[in-house]
C-alpha cells in the first residue's frame, strides 16, 4: 500500500473509531455517514485496533490526529479535537455530539489536586451531562462568573452544572454567588474588596484548567447570556457601539481580541481575559458555524489552548 493510500485509510479508520468509541454510534449509522458497507466499518475498526489508533483512548500515529487537527495546530497553535459529523445534522444534535466528545476528553484530563474553573452556559451545561465517573482527591471545581440577573438568582442553573462536574470527579464545588453583571461598576469594585469574594477570586487565580465556550448572539443554539435576561436594550446598544462580537464567561471581546475598554465589561463578573490567559490549560468547547467569528477572535487573542469543535466549524476555521 503506497503512503497516500495508507494515510487515507488511517484517517477513515480514525473517523470510524471516534464515531464508534467516543460518540456511541452504531456500525449501521457509521456506514451511512462514511458511505461504506457495514462490513467495511467492521474492518476499519479492526484496523484501528491493530495499528494502535484505539487503545483505552482513541489516539493517532500523528502528533494530533487527523488532517484538520494537524492543520489547526500548525496554523493556530491549538490542540484541536475535531468531532466528525455529516452536514445534515441539526444544530441541537451537533451540540450533543460535540458535548459528548468533550465530556469524554475532560474525564481523561481532570486529575486529583487540580483547580478547574468553569464558565456556565448552554454548551457547558450539555457537556456536564456527558461526563464519565472518575474519582479524584483534592480537586476543586470553581465557578468563573456570577449567574444572577433581574429575573433569577441564577444559583439553581449554575449550581446544577457545577454539581454534575463535582459528582463526576468527587470534587469540592465552589460557587460564585454574585450577579453576572452589576448595575454599577462601583458596586463591583466594592464587592471585589470583600473577603468572601476575594476567597473565590484567589481560588480562580490558582486554576490549572479553565473550561468554557464562546458566546455568540447569532448562534442557532443560543448562548444563555444572550437569551436568559442578562442583557437589556441599553446593553445590546453598548455592545454594538463597542463592536463586541462574543464573550468568554460574560467578558466581551472584539474581533481583534481587545476587551478592556468595552463598557459592559466594567460591570461583568467573569475573569479578565489577561487573567484567563495565565491559566496553563484553557479548554474551549464550540459547536456551530455561527460561532466562527468569536472562536477565531478568542484563539487569536491567545485565550484557547485546546478546542473541541464540530467538523464543519473546524473546516471553516482552517480556511482562515
Amino acid at each position: 500500500m503506497d503512503e497516500r493510500k495508507r494515510q487515507s485509510k488511517v484517517v477513515t479508520a480514525l473517523t470510524a473509531a471516534r464515531l464508534y468509541y467516543l460518540q456511541d454510534k452504531t456500525m449501521d449509522v457509521i456506514a451511512r455517514e462514511l458511505d461504506v458497507s457495514r462490513s467495511s466499518v467492521s474492518r476499519l475498526l479492526s484496523y484501528a485496533r491493530e495499528v494502535g489508533l484505539v487503545d483505552i483512548r482513541i489516539t493517532s500515529p500523528l502528533e494530533h490526529a487527523g488532517e484538520l487537527e494537524q492543520e489547526l495546530h500548525d496554523r493556530l497553535h491549538v490542540v484541536a479535537h475535531v468531532v466528525p459529523m455529516p452536514e445534515s445534522v441539526t444544530e441541537v444534535e451537533r451540540l450533543e455530539r460535540v458535548a459528548l466528545t468533550a465530556g469524554r476528553l475532560l474525564t481523561q484530563i481532570i486529575e486529583s489536586n487540580m483547580v478547574v474553573g468553569l464558565a456556565w452556559g448552554s454548551t457547558i451545561s450539555a457537556v456536564s451531562r456527558e461526563l464519565g465517573q472518575k474519582e479524584t482527591r483534592g480537586t476543586t471545581i470553581v465557578q468563573l462568573n456570577g449567574a444572577g440577573n433581574t429575573l433569577t438568582s441564577g444559583v439553581e442553573y449554575s449550581s446544577e452544572i457545577l454539581q454534575r462536574f463535582g459528582s463526576a470527579f468527587g470534587a469540592q464545588v465552589q460557587q460564585f454567588p454574585v450577579p453576572a453583571f452589576f448595575d454599577d461598576p462601583r458596586t463591583r469594585e466594592a464587592m471585589w474588596r470583600e473577603r468572601s469574594t476575594l476567597r473565590v477570586l484567589d481560588l480562580q487565580a490558582k486554576m490549572d484548567l479553565a473550561v468554557f465556550s464562546v458566546g455568540s448572539p447569532s448562534a442557532e443554539v443560543p448562548s444563555r447570556v444572550y437569551v436568559g435576561g442578562y442583557l437589556g436594550r441599553d446593553d445590546y446598544r453598548s455592545l454594538r457601539d463597542d463592536h463586541a462580537i462574543g464573550d468568554v464567561a460574560t467578558v466581551f471581546f472584539r474581533v481583534d481580541g481587545s476587551w478592556k475598554d468595552i463598557a459592559v465589561n466594567a460591570r461583568a463578573t467573569g475573569p479578565g481575559l489577561d487573567r484567563l490567559r495565565r491559566v496553563a490549560r484553557r479548554f474551549c468547547i464550540v459547536a456551530g458555524a455561527q460561532k466562527l467569528p468569536s472562536l477565531r477572535a478568542a484563539i487569536g487573542a491567545g485565550l484557547v489552548t485546546d478546542v473541541v469543535l464540530d467538523e464543519g466549524l473546524a473546516r471553516q476555521l482552517a480556511e482562515g
